[in-house]
């Protein structure tokens, strides 16, 4: 049955056009992967587009979902948030993560505080400039020939244009067009490559079909005149970044607030490039290639609470999913871990680890750490801190053992709990920088918290404590203070869980309850279906439980 053309946009043209542009990419899907020589050759670009327009896609649906028995429709602005935030939170890649800014930019219009935008052709025409440039803010260092460039074009192409919201769509969509077709004269390596922009070819395919939700008619779908297709090796020899670029893209969601992020854009663009930071509100999508996985996923946790954490090694596939690449040259290797106490000193010995002992008070020196390091006589080491105040003190000691001709990959753990998580997913058989990037995601996906018992009486982040208050911290920061060590701890563990997870690690100390371990696998196993819960003696430890939760 045709479509009705649609004069404005309101909820269901929103509904429609995310499901066009979903498949008008899934069709051009093989062909932009393709076509993806920059800023990496590694051929993903149509799949990231596509994932994240499909995550878009479903949040729109749920809207539409939660009005079945809701007399009133859902509003445009109901709609493009959800299509803006549905992006965000599923972007994928260099491509995907600007996509997800170009729907915020949108939504920042169509959906903005006041009377009900009409959705018109000017409303249209101010979404889209405001989604070029919001886009191209969020992007470090913007390089013209690409996807900024043809969202660009588009948005000028509409502010030209005169009429309703059909006429504005199908104006973007001419001037992507042919600043598409014009992108391998402004970046060499397309040129060289005989193809168009990947990126800029998705939202051509995104564009037409904002332009079908408009009009009713499909676009004529055609290609740039230098694109090709085939299989993306064809095309990615001697293009993108090659070995010379950074090896890992880090990719995650991240809850903080504006100012931290502003920090965080310039310690992640002096570690790498291809960075790209977007949202707002207080969640965004962090996207960046460094060589560094471990200092780009630290950077996030210095700036508020990354979850969603994933990591690529390129030309290494996925390493979330075990994704194909060249057989592990296999080395010795070892890990070196500082651990608060000596039942888990023990623990970590039995996972195969030489354990540095911390006792409370005394945190170890770089050169006990340097000795550790010479005692597992390994050519390869990874070096697991678990305390935010030895990152420094582990540092030294990486830079002297790296200086006697030893691997070192130092992962920023905060807790023991972030080192069991890492050492759970150790691998010595696998190639190091992969078995890094593996321990470095376990580590980085793990919240952590300890109870204590206060010494003295100081203000913390949760109000004014008292000598002998029993206090609990989430990831450093004191968040309940109370009277029983129990009940704090299950207000702890339920405010840990209130953000999801699968698996609750605790490591209760000597000084602890003996009743406090059985209490909280009780609460988990009651409260919070599908979480599982493991124990661990830690000894003499300094705090009296540790807790994490993956």
């Amino acid at each position: 049955m045709a479509q009705v053309p649609q004069t404005f946009l309101d909820a269901l043209a929103v509904r429609t056009w995310c499901g066009l542009a979903l498949r008008a990419v899934g069709r051009a899907r093989e062909e932009i992967d393709a076509i993806n020589v920059y800023p990496v050759a590694d051929g993903d670009t149509g799949t990231n587009l596509y994932l994240t327009l499909e995550s878009a896609a479903t949040a729109v649906e749920a809207v539409f979902t939660g009005y079945e028995t809701d007399p009133a429709e859902p509003r445009l602005a109901d709609a493009v948030r959800a299509m803006a935030h549905g992006a965000l939170i599923g972007a994928r890649g260099n491509s995907g993560t600007i996509l997800a800014q170009l729907l915020r930019g949108m939504a920042q219009v169509l959906a903005a505080d006041g009377p009900e935008p009409r959705g018109d052709g000017p409303d249209l025409r101010l979404a889209l400039r405001r989604a070029a440039d919001s886009a191209r803010r969020a992007v470090a260092h913007p390089v013209e020939g690409t996807v900024l460039t043809v969202a660009s074009a588009a948005a000028d192409a509409a502010e030209g244009a005169e009429g309703d919201c059909a006429a504005v769509a199908r104006a973007a969509y001419e001037g992507a067009r042919a600043a598409l077709a014009a992108t391998p004269g402004q970046l060499a390596v397309l040129a060289r490559a005989g193809v168009v922009d990947a990126g800029g070819r998705g939202l051509v395919a995104v564009l037409g079909a904002l332009v079908e939700a408009c009009t009713g008619e499909a676009v004529r779908e055609t290609t740039g005149p230098q694109e090709v297709t085939g299989a993306p090796e064809a095309v990615a020899e001697g293009c993108g970044e090659g070995p010379g670029g950074p090896a890992f893209e880090v990719i995650y969601l991240l809850e903080a607030d504006d100012g931290a992020v502003a920090r965080l854009r310039d310690r992640l663009d002096a570690l790498g490039d291809s960075l790209v930071v977007v949202g707002g509100d207080g969640l965004w999508n962090v996207h960046v290639h460094v060589d560094d996985a471990g200092a780009a996923v630290e950077a996030g946790v210095e700036a508020g609470r990354p979850y969603r954490i994933r990591i690529t090694h390129f030309g290494a596939g996925d390493v979330h999913t075990g994704g194909p690449g060249p057989a592990p040259e296999r080395a010795q290797r070892a890990v070196v871990a500082v651990v608060p106490g000596r039942g888990l000193a023990g623990l970590y010995a039995e996972a195969g680890a030489t354990a540095v002992l911390a006792r409370p008070g005394e945190p170890p020196a770089s050169g006990e750490l340097v000795a550790a390091v010479r005692r597992a006589h390994a050519r390869e080491i990874v070096l697991l801190p678990n305390d935010a105040e030895l990152r420094d003190t582990a540092a030294a000691a990486a830079e002297q053992a790296r200086a006697e001709g030893v691997r070192v990959a130092l992962i920023p753990t905060r807790s023991a709990v972030q080192g069991i998580a890492a050492l759970a997913v150790h691998e010595p058989g696998r190639r190091f920088d992969e078995d890094v990037v593996q321990m470095t995601s376990a580590a980085g996906a793990t919240r952590y918290a300890e109870v204590v018992v206060a010494e003295h009486r100081s203000w913390t982040t949760a109000g004014i404590c008292q000598a002998g208050d029993v206090l609990g911290l989430i990831d450093g920061d004191v968040a309940v203070i109370g009277a029983d060590v129990t009940a704090t701890a299950e207000t702890v563990l339920d405010r840990m869980l209130q953000a999801g997870g699968e698996l609750v690690t605790l490591v209760v100390g000597d000084e602890a309850p003996e009743t406090v371990a059985g209490h909280l696998e009780t609460r988990v196993r009651e409260s919070y279906l599908a979480v599982d819960t493991v124990v661990y003696r830690g000894g003499r430890q300094g705090s009296l439980l540790l807790i994490g939760v993956e």
